[in-house]
């Protein structure tokens, strides 16, 4: 590709040109910055309270970034439940294939850079790793990623990206959605352009610093603990018996101090001495009951899975809701999760990775408002099964529909020249001119000419003898009885009716009835 001379009218996303000595180097090793590298958490879970935690969430609505960052990073790994459910939600974004698209209405050069820059991420190697790493930001509301630049053979490569602890960075004073690295200014310093791939990943409406799922998962992590703290004395005191030491009158303080020594190491040692005449009586354990607590925990684990995963029914089942039909519809959230956070992922990709390679490498670049685009492919097979019936009607009726937009939908590629395709195996032609031929006889029949089964005409005509010749009699056995109460007085004809219907001589008819059902689900089962 042909190499960019110009770097002034190179530009990013934000209208900055393109400096190729900044983009050789790492913004953080500037010495302004070295202090960062030699920062580590001060862990602010340990002792958390709601107090605490109102603190760290107020702090970080003003720009001070690094508590609410590290107790993300420790609730994330001391509560296996929330990883789980959150490590669900990542690396279910790992297994999709992405591609990329030329800017809308390319020319021939544009196509052919687009398919040079897919070449070229699937050559890296590391796309799936940094969307996992990416996936960082559905807890801490953003994730920042440092690029180096490298040029070889007259190309501008991107080494692996680096990923950079949260904690490092600040919101702007006024521009509360900037991010900038703390430098121990009052501002921070601005990023550089080309250098970083800046993902946010809002869970809702604000700023950035308040977008994060932290601030909805604290709550239900601080009560959990406390109800964990609780049932832990609960069994430390319930789940062991009560043992009591007598002294006798006039015991001094030593033999109290030994009975007392014996009392409490007992329970552990299965052992121990004590001054003769003194008793030790072990009472039953207490009894009480854990399910308050367990209720408790029971419920900030499904709030964290709503949370994360929009559901609970794809974590745990509880053998009362867990229908079959609930799974598919909360699973259908998870996808809709799944699928909401590709779309902000691939505009991030394409802002700070895509958009960069193909400034610099490809020569239909021309604005940095017009390039190729990341986009991932969540299409599910159910889908192309419910769209292949639907097409064959539509094309049916006469609709028309261009064979581009069927690739594009189903993710097809065209086939390349002189490429092998898919293509329906044909009949036998001598069996196919056989059944032509016989259709044709089949056609040459006169219309009036009906056509016959020997085994359904049998069974037309059973069915038809229901309602004249001898089959009437049975007809005639049972209603005859009616008729002759037809004669009387009007008045009288539907009590009569009521009084002689009971009475009605059904029995030759039932079984005319049964064989006739009789031989038509044999016929069926022979002819099927």
């Amino acid at each position: 590709m042909q190499e960019k001379t110009t770097e002034s009218r190179i530009l990013d996303a934000s209208g900055r040109p393109f400096n190729q000595r900044e983009a050789k180097a790492l913004q953080t090793d500037d010495v302004r910055l070295i202090g960062l590298q030699r920062t580590f958490s001060q862990h602010p879970s340990s002792g958390l309270t709601p107090a605490s935690a109102a603190n760290i969430l107020q702090a970080a609505e003003q720009g001070d970034l690094i508590a609410q960052c590290e107790l993300a990073e420790d609730i994330e790994e001391k509560d296996g439940h929330l990883y789980a459910e959150l490590d669900k939600r990542k690396r279910a974004l790992i297994g999709v294939d992405y591609y990329l698209i030329p800017p809308r209405n390319p020319t021939p050069q544009e196509k052919a850079d687009t398919e040079y820059l897919q070449e070229m991420l699937e050559e890296g190697n590391w796309i799936k790793t940094l969307i996992k790493s990416m996936s960082d930001a559905i807890i801490k509301g953003f994730s920042m990623h440092e690029l180096a630049w490298t040029r070889e053979l007259g190309e501008w490569f991107i080494e692996v990206p680096e990923y950079r602890d949260p904690s490092w960075f600040m919101t702007h004073p006024e521009r509360r959605n900037e991010l900038r690295l703390r430098d121990a200014t009052v501002n921070g310093a601005d990023l550089w352009p080309f250098g970083w791939i800046k993902h946010i990943h809002p869970a809702k409406s604000g700023y950035v610093s308040r977008s994060g799922l932290v601030r909805q998962l604290i709550w239900p992590f601080i009560f959990k603990n406390y109800s964990v703290r609780d049932l832990a004395e609960f069994l430390e005191i319930y789940g062991l018996p009560l043992r009591i030491g007598q002294y006798p009158a006039g015991a001094n303080d030593e033999e109290k101090r030994a009975l007392l020594n014996a009392v409490m190491s007992i329970g552990h040692n299965a052992g121990g001495i004590m001054p003769k005449g003194m008793v030790m009586d072990f009472e039953s354990a207490a009894t009480g009951q854990a399910d308050p607590f367990d209720l408790m925990i029971s419920w900030a684990e499904k709030t964290m899975s709503k949370v994360i995963l929009g559901g609970t029914l794809t974590s745990q089942a509880d053998g009362k809701s867990s229908t079959n039909a609930l799974g598919n519809v909360h699973n259908e959230v998870r996808q809709e999760l799944r699928d909401a956070d590709l779309s902000l992922i691939a505009e991030t990709l394409t802002r700070d990775l895509v958009a960069p390679l193909y400034a610099l490498n490809c020569k239909s670049y021309q604005s940095h408002r017009r390039h190729p685009r990341l986009v991932f492919d969540t299409t599910e097979a159910e889908d192309l099964r419910a769209l292949a019936y639907p097409l064959r009607a539509f094309v049916s009726m006469g609709m028309q529909i261009p064979q581009n937009w069927l690739h594009e939908k189903t993710r097809i590629p065209k086939p390349a020249n002189g490429e092998a395709v898919l293509v329906i195996q044909q009949e036998d032609p001598n069996a196919s001119a056989a059944n032509q031929t016989a259709l044709a006889a089949l056609a040459a029949q006169p219309s009036s000419a009906p056509l016959s089964e020997p085994s359904q005409t049998a069974l037309d005509k059973a069915l038809d003898a229901l309602t004249q010749g001898q089959m009437s009699e049975a007809y005639m056995a049972m209603v005859e009885p009616l008729l002759a109460q037809l004669h009387s007085e009007p008045e009288q004809l539907r009590a009569q009716l009521e009084k002689g219907y009971p009475a009605m001589d059904t029995e030759q008819l039932t079984e005319t009835l049964a064989r006739l059902m009789f031989v038509a689900e044999l016929w069926g089962i022979a002819n099927a």
